[in-house]
């Protein structure tokens, strides 16, 4: 969904996987495999450092905008373009 600072990304998160890692898009959302747990932020920052190297950005580019202690969230990726953020999401998902 594009954001005037980026693109927000609806996100399904599941923590305490084998590994970190992209499962597909399902109802709009990316789901994704979280090696971290869900204590203390981990899974978020997890999270975070998964997406900034999917769509190539510095980590500090993205944030949880919503959903911070659920499983659910919406995920803002700053510099990023809706056209730009689909090839990656397609490049990465082909990867995986």
């Amino acid at each position: 969904m594009p954001h005037p600072g980026g693109v927000v990304v609806a996100v399904v998160a599941t923590p305490r996987a084998g590994a970190t890692s992209l499962v597909d898009v399902n109802d709009g959302a990316l789901r994704v495999r979280l090696a971290a747990p869900p204590v203390d932020g981990a899974a978020n920052a997890a999270l975070a450092r998964c997406l900034a190297d999917v769509f190539g950005v510095a980590r500090s580019r993205v944030e949880v905008l919503s959903g911070q202690r659920g499983r659910r969230k919406r995920v803002l990726v700053r510099e990023v373009s809706a056209s730009e953020a689909t090839a990656s999401l397609a490049r990465a998902l082909t990867r995986a």
